[in-house]
């Protein structure tokens, strides 16, 4: 059994680690309100810009813009959304895993080029000699409007010029603090017409011409696709980590009872020993 002092210091050094882990988790469950209500927020208009799209797309053949146009994707791009920060229960894990199982579902013979945001997923791949397009780190301090106009500027480019005959998004799609869900997405080329569920598409009226608001249109809608995952990402991260520090709070509350008690344990112990101690000295004595 470890001694008094031994245990006295372990149990202050858990109730340190508590109150570190107990204000992370209020930390984040703060910024996870906020990133809550942008995901949210971006969702309609998200999904809004996308039935227009099809709707405008059922109009005219994929040869109509180049970033409608099909193309066989012996190599694609694959950007990954992870943290730049830990403490987060298996967020990360999830999402790198999950980029993995796309690279390897892919024939040996089609090329993946990696697109990574967030130190996590850089520091990952780099410590296993695998290299990406692009990476980029401590994505907490640029705004995210303009990280995901340099990430679809990025990917339309590279497109455009034939690099990549597709690009994929796999990011983590918030559904609660304790659910997050990697998700892929296809960014480029822009999906195509989708059929009408029920009823008859939606009539609009196009000044100057349906071409051209595709010109206009498009770029946006890879956007708006990548500014969605960033927030969705964003949500994810802070319910992940809020979760998790909710359950190590709760562990170091667990474990500082069960040592409590080995306490209580040794000074009992220690106390009839010294009696029994003081008894056979009297003893002695007689």
């Amino acid at each position: 059994m470890a001694t008094l002092k031994a245990i006295r210091k372990r149990i202050g050094s858990i109730r340190n680690t508590q109150q570190i882990t107990k204000a992370m988790k209020m930390v984040a469950a703060a910024k996870l309100r906020r990133a809550q209500d942008a995901a949210l927020r971006a969702r309609p208009y998200a999904e809004k810009m996308t039935a227009l799209l099809s709707n405008l797309s059922s109009r005219v053949s994929p040869e109509a813009h180049p970033l409608l146009a099909a193309r066989e994707e012996k190599r694609v791009d694959l950007v990954i959304l992870t943290a730049d920060r830990g403490l987060c229960g298996g967020y990360n894990a999830n999402i790198i895993r999950a980029g993995e199982k796309f690279v390897r579902g892919r024939a040996p013979e089609k090329e993946t080029n990696l697109i990574l945001v967030g130190r996590k997923g850089v520091d990952y791949f780099r410590r296993r000699k695998i290299e990406a397009v692009e990476r980029y780190q401590q994505i907490g301090s640029i705004a995210t409007e303009q990280l995901a106009g340099e990430l679809a500027e990025k990917a339309i480019a590279r497109f455009l010029s034939q690099e990549a005959a597709a690009v994929y998004i796999l990011y983590s799609r918030f559904r609660s603090a304790l659910s997050q869900v990697p998700t892929l997405e296809k960014l480029v080329p822009v999906a195509g017409a989708a059929e009408e569920s029920e009823g008859q598409p939606t009539e609009y009226l196009f000044e100057p011409g349906i071409e051209q608001l595709l010109s206009s249109l498009l770029p946006k809608i890879v956007e708006v696709g990548i500014f969605r995952a960033l927030l969705e990402a964003a949500a994810s991260e802070h319910g992940a980590r809020m979760t998790a520090m909710d359950s190590a709070t709760t562990n170091a509350a667990e474990i500082m009872s069960h040592l409590t008690l080995q306490m209580n344990r040794a000074r009992q112990a220690a106390i009839t020993k010294e009696l029994l101690e003081v008894v056979s000295t009297a003893e002695a004595l007689k």
